[in-house]
Formats: structure tokens, C-alpha cells, sequence
């Protein structure tokens, strides 16, 4: 539960940033949020949470 909380941190962050800096619309904002909520309720879902659960790990693993 801890991932997914700082990885919703995470992804409002970069969204608050595009929307006050990179250009990004308030309105399309709000259908990349909608987008989000239609994708984590199909049948997409698990293999979105596995490929994220896996770059997770492999940037957790990396040594820089």
C-alpha cells in the first residue's frame, strides 16, 4: 500500500508541475486523471500494476 501512495504522490506532483510549467491545460489534466480511473478499473489494470511493480523494483535495485 505504501508503493502505490507514493506513486500517486508522485504522478500528482508531475502533474501539478505540467500543468504549472510544461503547458498542460487544467481540462486536460482532468482527462488524464479520468483516463486513469477508467484504465485502473479494466482489464488492463493488473498487467499496468505488474509493469509498474517491475520498473519499481528495477530502479529500487539500481546503485548510482
Amino acid at each position: 500500500m505504501v508503493l502505490s501512495v507514493s506513486t500517486v504522490l508522485f504522478l500528482l506532483i508531475v502533474v501539478l508541475l505540467l500543468v504549472k510549467q510544461g503547458g498542460l491545460k487544467t481540462g486536460q489534466a482532468l482527462m488524464c486523471i479520468l483516463l486513469g480511473f477508467y484504465l485502473a478499473s479494466s482489464s488492463l489494470a493488473p498487467t499496468i500494476r505488474g509493469l509498474t511493480t517491475n520498473v519499481t523494483h528495477l530502479v529500487g535495485q539500481l546503485h548510482l
